[in-house]
């Protein structure tokens, strides 16, 4: 008999306090004013599911003002492992001071290249192996439910590098809005196990947006 485990990977709000610097790690709180996206994310999302979210503050934010328009969590549980990617040094520079820190080298969809590791930070790489495992876990803990995992675009960009098999490199070409979900499930029939991606960066659909 086959197991779907459903994962529900949302982006946490827009972070507006980090006055264009790069805050990676950074504890920093989100906007959570845009009541209309939330009451969307509330009827795209399965009720009483497990609601996972990273240590960070903005995560348990997004995560409170979802449920705040109806949407009820099972249980909830913050895990350090599914955090952001850590910039290091890089953290609080602004992004000019950035580019003159890089000689103006950036990635084209990411601070910098996926096997390149800040100083006193992580790559992105990095990211992704910590975050596999954690997944695998949480899979395992949770498998043939809902899990609406509430964490960042770098750890969901990881998530779906894991389930697609695909370099890190390339996994960075994902767009991953802030409140969007993406949706992959964790099939286990057995002897066998694999992936499946139903839906990527879909946007909530609000009377001032549309998907």
């Amino acid at each position: 008999m086959s197991k779907t485990t459903r994962w529900w990977w949302v982006r946490h709000a827009p972070v507006t306090a980090h006055k264009g610097t790069i805050y990676g790690q950074r504890d920093l709180p989100c906007d959570v004013d845009d009541t209309d996206t939330f009451k969307a994310l509330a009827t795209m999302l399965p009720d009483e599911a497990a609601c996972i979210t990273s240590t960070l503050q903005r995560t348990h934010q997004t995560a409170d003002a979802i449920a705040a328009q109806g949407l009820t969590f099972a249980e909830r549980q913050a895990e350090a492992d599914l955090v952001e990617q850590s910039f290091g040094d890089w953290q609080g520079h602004s992004f000019a001071e950035f580019d003159h820190i890089r000689d103006n080298i950036a990635h084209r969809y990411w601070s910098a290249p996926a096997y390149e590791r800040p100083p006193n930070g992580e790559s992105f790489a990095d990211v992704i192996a910590r975050v596999a495992p954690a997944v695998t876990r949480l899979t395992a803990e949770h498998s043939g439910k809902d899990i609406v995992a509430v964490v960042h675009g770098g750890t969901i960009r990881a998530a779906i590098a894991f389930a697609l098999g695909i370099d890190a490199d390339k996994a960075l070409a994902f767009a991953i809005n802030n409140c969007s979900v993406t949706r992959l499930d964790h099939i286990d029939l057995g002897e066998t196990q694999s992936w499946r991606i139903n839906v990527v960066n879909w946007l909530p659909h609000t009377k001032h947006k549309t998907a």
